[in-house]
């Protein structure tokens, strides 16, 4: 193979490098050490001597040509990568910035945002009283003397001079009735504290109380009440039903049930294939409990009722474990910004 013929390939193949590995693989096969223009000046010495020096010169002007050549595709191959590079970098300033995401309410908030509306309107106040309290207020008070079994229901958190976190927003009730003068209807809306956690249960709750007294007031009104909110709460209607029950600080007690919200009465595993959810308790409150608070139960009477806010946003949103709450979880707290 003759210079010409090997200059003549060799520009060929670097005109087809597409990167710079593929010019350098060129490179090495034409002027590297066994390259076939390095080949071509090693057997200069099998020519006769005449030849020697037109084929010489002949050879490295190819070198130099090729030399060049590759230096000027690999400034080729440069500009084009970079020309790639900034186009699939690019950015259209015309196009409007990119917001960052908006945050939104937490789903337990909104549901106690949307019971406090609906009692507002009603024309009760809003109360949330202290997360630290006594003894006396948390449990005397409302007719939960040092002796009663009824302590044993909680697991209460105490600090040591005695003083513990609420186990209920009830205390609040009690600071209302001391503090102010029948007629009352106010809701104490809050976070409570029991060593409790499961599905349905963690250490720190929500609970809102409702408490009315006035004169003449009844287990109607109650009933009422509770029938009213439940279907303002769900905007629909569901069906409700009132078992007897035992509280220390009401008397005659009542737990209310309401249609399961996830087979509407037909029974699945949310609510034990019984049709029915817990969700709140209630009743008349107690002359003993209205007469420790200074008022005169002769003249007043009322009712409370008492309810989980943890599990009112449970219910209004079908959600079937309490801990997806609190886990932070953005793609599960997004679903209600």
């Amino acid at each position: 193979m003759n210079v010409d013929e090997v200059l003549q390939a060799a520009e060929a193949e670097v005109a087809a490098a597409v990167n710079e590995a593929g010019l350098e693989s060129v490179r090495i096969r034409q002027l590297g050490r066994q390259g076939a223009l390095t080949k071509l000046l090693k057997g200069l010495g099998k020519l006769p001597k005449a030849q020697r020096p037109a084929a010489g010169t002949a050879i490295n002007a190819a070198k130099t040509r090729l030399q060049r050549l590759i230096a000027k595709r690999q400034a080729a191959l440069a500009t084009e990568q970079l020309a790639a590079k900034m186009a699939a970098e690019a950015v259209d300033v015309t196009l409007p910035g990119r917001r960052p995401g908006a945050g939104g309410l937490h789903p337990v908030s909104q549901a106690l945002a949307r019971v406090e509306d609906i009692f507002v309107g009603a024309g009760y106040d809003v109360f949330s009283g202290l997360e630290v309290e006594d003894d006396y207020h948390n449990f005397e008070a409302l007719n939960i003397p040092p002796a009663h079994p009824a302590r044993a229901m909680h697991d209460t958190f105490y600090f040591a001079d005695g003083s513990l976190l609420r186990t209920h927003t009830s205390p609040a009730q009690v600071h209302v009735m001391e503090s102010q003068q029948p007629p009352i209807r106010v809701i104490c809306p809050g976070r409570v504290y029991r060593r409790d956690s499961d599905l349905t249960h963690t250490p720190m709750f929500h609970q809102i109380e409702g408490l009315v007294i006035d004169r003449g007031i009844s287990f109607a009104h109650l009933k009422g009440t509770i029938t009213d909110f439940v279907r303002r709460f769900f905007e629909r209607e569901l069906r409700l039903r009132f078992r007897p029950s035992y509280f220390p600080f009401t008397e005659p007690s009542a737990e209310v049930d309401v249609q399961c919200v996830h087979c509407l009465g037909h029974g699945c595993r949310v609510c034990g294939r019984t049709g029915w959810l817990e969700i709140l308790g209630c009743g008349l409150v107690h002359p003993r409990a209205l007469a420790m608070s200074g008022i005169d139960p002769e003249t007043w009477s009322g009712f409370a009722f008492g309810m989980g806010g943890d599990r009112l946003a449970m219910l209004l949103h079908e959600v079937n474990d309490i801990r997806l709450f609190f886990e932070n979880d953005l793609r599960f707290l997004e679903q209600f910004n």
